[in-house]
């Protein structure tokens, strides 16, 4: 067991003691870093800038609150997983917190293969804000100041550094004395200037129960700094008492019986298999649709212009988009002691009275009783295009967004972007280069490069689809793409590090002993009777390459060379996924190669893109019908088009060019054969 595992959390009494404690006489003192806001993408901000090296200090309206999982108690999914897999291979925070909170663990798209598998679990609210909170507490080098933010201290520009304003550090609402820094990280989540929607009532504020940011803040990235500033809106459901529900009348889903952790530091979860709670799914009736229309009238949140998300809209939202259907509605747990359940898809703005009149059409909730309503949240975001790669605001110095205040949603896009803003932001600090992450290597350089590449229109989700390199960025070999490198940039520790390169080694020494172990097909298909090994395959095969077959595993391998391959046994299930993967990567490399030098291939302006024959979603089309690129390049910069789509677009325009140039050379071949043929009956008769 990994000592995270063992080790006890103090009370949260103590926590916030310990914080109070130490935040005093905070106003005299300059830092380094200054993270704003204490939620996923501040926490790891502020924890990566300190393993960086920097000092650093993170603000936050309320103390209590850091940690907080504002919306849905869960962590991961499909292309989230990838993203807490990735940040906890840069010793971050999210992944082990997991570990410690998970209370239903699962792993998503199981019946694909494991580059889109999705790690997800659903967590214990309290447990996972205490870890959080104790984890900072004991980070060197960081302080907790509870305030909020009333401005950002600007002034002019290094002139040796490109940019046309220079961040010095903030000026806290309270009127105390302005407190500088080398460099500040903003991750103000739905609070920059948030506005609460409930029904006809606006109140302002981020989440309930809380106020939003200053107004000031707002205006200093508008006024001051110039910056593009739009506007957001996302939801969040009712909270429903759990005895008030018929579980009898919903389908149960219990958990993964093997629960697989999040960090590569820990062998297994703290929540034991057998402990663990489940979850049920229950669909929504003709009646939901009925009262969201009949309260139209009453819910000014579904009328604004204000673009919501796509990929987790609300109830009224996929009513209007599509009537007629059956939804699904996830009665999720929120804590091992937990009276509530969370109806995740259940996302409403309407009033408390209409709110209730609608889960009870749903038979699981007929009786069901609302702890906490629902409610929509509006708020400012800045306009992504205008950060560069390491997440630095181009025409402010020392400037360093993230969280939804770049148009993102989700804990798990917030926390890879806060982790690299505050890994950036102390290498600025400290007068280090910034450093950048390809997409071609990680999840977070996909997400990062399509905000600034492309922008958002709506709520930026991350999916596999968006990665181009999605059979290399699994999972199960963040740690190999990224530890050793986050140890270069400052923020993996030497533990990590060390445990990276043990793991490296013995994979490196694992694939040479299959790759040795080359067998002619006869000779295999004798030590593995029960392996049907085709006989139209090269008369040699390795270890390696045997081992892509389906019903081969590395441990029916091991037991026929156990000399040279049982000691790499706990490492089987990797080296499956390595040998499987390795001829789709081999591929995949090549396609890209070639669609990267086709980028100028002309797209004809007459494709009917609805009617294509292709595997296109219904998204993609119509993004490809509204702008109708003129070029392959010019495909791929569209706002929504996935790697995926531009892949099945260059394959259907190329073979589609070539069946004509066939035809037309056929066409210019018999028109030679007419005109030889003329020629030789008007020819003149021998003499």
């Amino acid at each position: 067991m990994s000592h995270m595992l063992t080790k006890k959390l103090p009370p949260v009494q103590s926590i916030l003691f310990l914080v109070t404690r130490r935040a005093s006489h905070l106003s005299k003192q300059r830092y380094d870093v200054i993270v704003v806001g204490g939620g996923h993408a501040g926490t790891e901000a502020a924890a990566a800038a300190a393993r960086v090296g920097a000092e650093t200090l993170l603000v936050t309206q309320k103390i209590h609150t850091i940690g907080a999982l504002s919306c849905n108690p869960s962590l991961g999914g499909v292309g989230k997983g990838h993203l807490v897999r990735e940040v906890d291979a840069l010793d971050g925070l999210c992944g082990r917190a997991g570990d410690w909170a998970g209370i239903h663990f699962s792993i998503l798209n199981r019946r694909k293969g494991p580059a889109v598998w999705g790690p997800r679990a659903q967590l214990d609210r309290q447990r996972y804000r205490e870890f959080i909170q104790a984890e900072l507490l004991s980070t060197p080098r960081l302080m907790v100041l509870e305030g909020s933010v009333e401005k950002l201290l600007v002034t002019d520009p290094n002139p040796e550094e490109p940019g046309s304003h220079r961040v010095t550090g903030i000026h806290l609402a309270n009127g105390s004395h302005p407190i500088s820094a080398s460099s500040v990280v903003l991750t103000t989540g739905t609070f920059l200037s948030g506005s609460l929607f409930m029904g006809q009532t606006t109140s302002p504020g981020g989440r309930i129960g809380d106020a939003p940011s200053s107004t000031g803040l707002s205006e200093t990235l508008r006024e001051r700094l110039g910056l593009r500033v739009g506007r957001l809106r996302t939801g969040t459901p009712p909270r429903i008492l759990k005895d008030s529900v018929d579980l009898s009348l919903a389908k149960l889903h219990p958990p993964d019986t093997h629960p697989a952790p999040f960090s590569f530091m820990n062998t297994h979860t703290r929540c034991k298999p057998e402990e663990q709670l489940p979850c049920y799914l229950t669909y929504t009736t003709p009646g939901v649709e009925r009262v969201v229309r009949e309260s139209l009238h009453l819910n000014c949140h579904i009328h604004q212009d204000t673009k919501g998300p796509r990929y987790c809209p609300s109830i009224e939202s996929r009513v209007l988009r599509f009537p007629g259907r059956s939804h699904q509605v996830w009665l999720e747990p929120e804590g091992m002691t937990s009276d509530l359940f969370y109806p995740q898809g259940l996302s409403m703005t309407m009033t408390p009275d209409v709110q209730l009149r609608l889960i009870r059409e749903i038979p699981a909730m007929h009786r069901a009783e609302i702890h906490t309503p629902g409610y929509g949240v509006q708020y400012d975001y800045v306009c992504p295009t205008q950060l560069s790669p390491a997440l630095q605001v181009k025409n402010t110095q020392g400037l360093f967004l993230a969280g939804q205040i770049n148009g993102t949603t989700g804990y798990e896009e917030a926390a890879a972007q806060g982790l690299w803003a505050g890994v950036n932001a102390a290498r600025w600090a400290l007068s280090r280069p910034l450093v950048a992450l390809s997409r071609t290597e990680s999840y977070i350089g996909v997400l990062i490069d399509d905000l600034v590449s492309r922008g958002v229109k709506e709520p930026y989700r991350m999916f596999t689809s968006r990665a181009e390199f999605r059979t290399s960025l699994r999972p199960d070999n963040a740690d190999l793409r990224l530890t050793l490198k986050g140890f270069e940039v400052g923020c993996v520790s030497s533990v990590r590090h060390d445990v990276a390169l043990r793991v490296k080694s013995s994979l490196q020494d694992a694939i040479a002993s299959l790759q040795a172990l080359t067998l002619s097909t006869n000779r295999w298909r004798k030590k593995l009777p029960g392996i049907s090994v085709s006989e139209s395959k090269s008369s040699m095969l390795s270890g390696m390459e045997l081992l892509q077959y389906k019903d081969v595993s590395y441990e029916i391998l091991a037991s026929v060379f156990p000399e040279c391959l049982s000691p790499y046994m706990e490492l089987s299930q990797r080296l499956k996924i390595e040998a499987v993967y390795k001829p789709h990567c081999d591929l995949s490399k090549r396609e890209i190669e070639r669609i990267q030098k086709e980028e100028n291939m002309s797209l004809p302006q007459d494709i009917d893109y609805f009617t294509l024959p292709v595997s296109l979603s219904q998204e993609v089309r119509e993004i490809l019908d509204r702008f109708r690129p003129s070029t392959l390049g010019a495909a791929t910069r569209l706002e929504g088009m996935t790697p995926a789509a531009v892949v099945t677009l260059f394959n259907y325009v190329h073979l589609t060019g070539r069946k004509e140039r066939m035809v037309n050379r056929n066409e210019a071949d018999n028109e030679e054969e007419r005109e030889e043929d003329l020629c030789s009956r008007n020819a003149p008769l021998p003499q």
